[in-house]
């Protein structure tokens, strides 16, 4: 796969994103393999934007391991400054399934009951409410009935 290509105002906003980034992926005297190469994926997966260190003091090497690393993983080479390098590549959309058979979970509702003389501070109270209940116009909680149908529907269905 190739790598992605950024423009220059994308690079520079990504280069300052990573200033303050660690390393993440170390890359030691073993070099490139393929253990190293599946942890920068995860990287980038969670991430999008990672930093790799390098241990190596041949310059010629390090610019082919971040070409390699480039390529291999579809990511963007945003920076290299002495042995650190910058990738960047998307995160993904995480997949959310939904379930049809959810039903709608407790929520919190704040009730407010103002007092009765203009003199007193209003009680404010917390209180949660379950799917089956509703908050009535005067603060109490009730709980859903079902819906009444006449016997006629009832005949047809």
């Amino acid at each position: 796969m190739p790598a992605i290509e950024l423009t220059p105002a994308e690079r520079k906003q990504h280069r300052a994103d990573a200033h303050h980034l660690d390393p993440v992926v170390l890359i030691g005297a073993d070099g490139l393999t393929p253990a190293v190469v599946k942890e920068t994926d995860a990287a980038l997966k969670a991430h999008g934007l990672i930093k790799v260190r390098i241990f190596s003091d041949d310059r010629n090497a390090r610019a082919a391991m971040m070409a390699q690393l480039a390529g291999e993983l579809n990511a963007a080479p945003v920076q290299q400054i002495g042995k650190l390098l910058v990738l960047w590549r998307p995160i993904p959309a995480k997949e959310k399934t939904e379930r049809e058979d959810r039903k709608p979970g407790p929520r919190v509702v704040k009730l407010v009951k103002f007092s009765k003389s203009g003199n007193h501070r209003a009680t404010v109270t917390k209180v949660k409410v379950y799917g089956n209940q509703r908050v009535t116009a005067g603060g109490q909680i009730k709980r859903v009935k079902p819906r009444a149908t006449s016997v006629k529907k009832k005949v047809a269905d």
